[in-house]
């Protein structure tokens, strides 16, 4: 049978209007990939697998919640969609509305997003306004531009966003036959979080499926969740949760707690520690933000806070390494130049 999107696939399970105009790039289906080789150098015997998002159409976990919404927009004949973004959503959103022969806008804090992010906005044809200001300061003037002109607010505030992404949790829990016993995710704006958790619920109910207990990671220089306030300037490596204000903090709150689980912070350190170990042990690279959750597992597992011993443990990897490539090239330097015959490498390699 032919894979034709999320939204034929679990239409059933998405609270969607019945004007939705279905938009898809053929997202979702991405793999779940076991990680033996990091599980191991964790040092306790537990079943780890990747939830790879990156290989959405746009290289990231938006396209899911993008499809929804852009479809919903779509349908009742809106003319220009708009977003707030710190690089992954601006992408998502000008491919979608490019799909759908619609505008799209989309406000960035100026310098603060990944070229690789930025690109792609741009490649598909987004009017890009830079803003003096953060993501919150962005979020803020989308939210009241929609309310003052007939344009859509393609945020994970919007409702269709979080219908989109919930699908992840469906696709999970029908590769591995249930849901897992834990689930580690990182946290910016808490969109995210938000839509695996009632996905996980909905196919609880729907289905008997497990709840798995869900930890959620911010980074250090933005931690609002984790420090109980906002973070009026806040700093990470990790651009893709620089977020001081999420918009949907508290039912991430409640999700990590309704599930048995919590909301921890990482530091920059720690989470390129980990986009090296899971790209060298595993050949998969992904964008620094998209380790949070696995370098927060790392960090309650070596602290004692948490024994992973046992358990089968799903870590979602949010969006590719080509987003934010910068941050691998600027650490290397320049490649060993050498003359070109066979002596001269046999010396280098051998």
């Amino acid at each position: 049978m032919a894979y034709n999107g999320l939204i034929e696939k679990y239409g059933s399970f998405l609270n969607l209007p019945k004007h939705t105009k279905t938009i898809s790039l053929l997202e979702g289906n991405t793999p779940l990939i076991p990680a033996p080789n990091l599980a191991k150098y964790f040092g306790l015997k537990f079943e780890l697998f990747i939830k790879y998002e990156g290989l959405n159409p746009t290289g990231s976990f938006k396209d899911r919640g993008m499809t929804a919404a852009v479809s919903e927009a779509a349908g009742r004949e809106s003319h220009t969609v708009i977003c707030a973004s710190t690089g992954n959503t601006a992408a998502s959103a000008a491919a979608y509305a490019a799909r759908a022969n619609i505008k799209s806008i989309v406000l960035i804090p100026q310098g603060k997003v990944a070229t690789g992010k930025l690109a792609g906005a741009i490649a598909y044809g987004a009017q890009v306004v830079q803003i003096d200001g953060s993501f919150d300061d962005a979020l803020t003037m989308v939210v009241d531009i929609s309310n003052k002109h007939p344009i859509c607010l393609v945020n994970s505030i919007n409702p269709y966003r979080i219908e989109g992404q919930k699908t992840s949790a469906f696709e999970i829990c029908d590769t591995l036959g249930n849901a897992p016993d834990v689930l580690c995710i990182p946290v910016g704006n808490a969109g995210n979080i938000t839509s695996y958790w009632a996905g996980f619920q909905q196919y609880h109910q729907a289905k008997g499926t497990q709840l798995p207990v869900i930890l959620g990671v911010q980074a250090e220089g933005a931690a609002p969740l984790v420090l109980g306030h906002p973070v009026e300037k806040p700093e990470t490596i990790a651009t893709a949760i620089r977020i001081g204000k999420p918009a949907r903090g508290e039912q991430a709150l409640e999700a990590a707690d309704q599930s048995g689980g919590n909301i921890t912070a990482v530091s920059d350190d720690e989470i390129l520690h980990m986009q090296k170990q899971l790209a060298g042990l595993e050949g998969i690279w992904v964008e620094p933000a998209s380790v949070a959750g696995l370098a927060g597992l790392y960090k309650q597992t070596k602290n004692g806070t948490f024994d992973p011993s046992g358990k089968t443990i799903v870590a979602v990897c949010t969006g590719h390494g080509m987003k934010d490539p910068d941050i691998i090239t600027r650490g290397f330097g320049h490649p060993q130049v050498i003359s070109p015959n066979i002596a001269a490498l046999e010396k280098v390699i051998l």
